[in-house]
């Protein structure tokens, strides 16, 4: 993938193939290389990241309809055995292009949304539920119109586990999403189907979601970048109305370069009046900060797993590894644990935040449906959640949100001593 912008397409085809993320074990799906002037293969198209791709469109190289097109191929390639999109929308995608597209930093090129809780108008989101397996988008998200504003097209949603809840990406509805990197193994969830869209090659980047590491942990199972950013650095409604998780349901997304990350972020960090937080502005924009000197700084790493338990020797491995290559590049790093109580958070998130939510997703639901939900509409986990939350009351989630304030305190005290340059 090309990071050079005056590099130009003639330039790439010399360049030869690439190894990407999860084409290995599928295969690469196109014919080879096109000659300059010709349609845009597959090979050529995965070389560049999002921003390289934009950057064609821009200098005319490429047109938005061809790279749709190389997706939509890719997509019909590979879909069948990874289950990563569940819902798509190709002509709706086409006709976001012939009516004209906005002349954002993204324009024209393909992105994913994940499916859950990210609304297109006139589409569906199932949210990986029976319960919402019909429910059509009567407005668009803020994040998802700042998408449309930066000129990305959108043209389907990657699949989700029900409403989020587990840490890999497969439901009754849709069934499992695998890893292109292995088949046989997991994407990882809950945005399991756009990670595995994106390490596959069918967009260079698609949106996610992260509660308690719902990006990360598919980031990590198929070789992308993934960061979970502040809250309320990224909107997350309207219509999705208050907040998801007690603030702890933050969006962004997966993607194959870090300048990638930083500049949807900084296409979409602009805060909404009425939010519940505010994070701080940034000082200059995020992707000036892609390959900027970082200078001499304090790193805390945790090699133990929060409130006890075993970590695979090869994780524990892997963050020693990581310390030591900051120590060797001049960086001071320790290993620190912020003083929280981490047993009684797990309690206040599972026992009533996560509950409650989903109590209120489902009670909202049925009251659309002018009917009461039933266990024959969701799967057995999540009625037993929904059941739980039920019962919370007012006083047990004011103290929770208690816990989850004072952890916040302790974790910004904590933050104080690190991530600060050192002089």
């Amino acid at each position: 993938m090309s990071e050079n912008n005056n590099v130009t397409r003639r330039d790439v085809l010399k360049l030869g193939g690439i190894a990407l993320a999860g084409t290995m074990a599928l295969g690469a799906g196109g014919s080879g290389s096109r000659q300059a002037g010709g349609v845009m293969s597959f090979e050529e198209y995965t070389k560049y990241d999002g921003l390289g791709l934009a950057e064609l469109v821009r200098k005319g190289e490429v047109t938005s309809e061809e790279l749709l097109d190389v997706a939509l191929k890719r997509l019909d390639a590979v879909n069948p055995r990874l289950n990563a999109v569940v819902v798509r929308f190709p002509e709706r995608a086409r006709s976001q292009i012939e009516a004209g597209l906005p002349a954002g930093p993204f324009r024209g090129v393909p992105f994913l949304l994940k499916d859950l809780h990210a609304y297109l108008k006139g589409t569906v989101t199932t949210n990986g539920s029976r319960l919402f397996r019909d429910r059509v988008d009567q407005e668009d998200s803020e994040l998802v119109d700042r998408y449309l504003r930066a000129g990305l097209v959108i043209f389907g949603k990657g699949a989700s586990p029900e409403f989020g809840l587990t840490p890999s990406t497969e439901s009754v509805l849709n069934g499992p999403t695998h890893n292109p990197w292995n088949l046989g193994h997991t994407a990882g969830g809950s945005s399991g189907g756009c990670a595995a869209a994106v390490a596959a090659g069918i967009v260079p980047w698609a949106h996610a979601s992260d509660g308690g590491g719902s990006i990360r942990i598919p980031a990590s199972c198929c070789g992308l970048f993934g960061l979970k950013p502040s809250r309320h650095r990224v909107p997350v409604g309207p219509p999705l109305s208050g907040e998801g998780w007690a603030g702890l349901s933050c969006h962004h997304a997966v993607t194959r370069s870090v300048r990638d990350s930083a500049a949807l972020l900084d296409a979409t960090c602009a805060p909404v009046f009425g939010s519940t937080y505010l994070a701080p502005p940034p000082e200059r924009p995020f992707l000036a900060e892609v390959g900027a000197a970082p200078g001499t700084v304090r790193i805390a790493y945790i090699r133990h797993r929060f409130g006890g338990g075993d970590i695979d020797p090869e994780c524990t491995r892997a963050a020693e590894s990581a310390a030591q290559l900051c120590r060797e590049l001049g960086h001071r790093v320790e290993e620190a644990t912020p003083n929280i109580d981490f047993q009684e958070l797990s309690k206040a998130m599972g026992m009533v935040i996560i509950p409650t939510n989903i109590a209120r997703t489902i009670d909202a639901r049925a009251v659309e449906l002018g009917r009461a939900a039933s266990e024959n509409d969701v799967e057995p986990v999540t009625w037993g959640i929904y059941q739980m939350g039920k019962q919370v009351s007012g006083r047990d989630y004011e103290s929770a949100r208690a816990v989850l304030f004072h952890a916040g305190c302790a974790m910004a005290e904590f933050q104080r001593d690190w991530d600060q340059g050192v002089r």
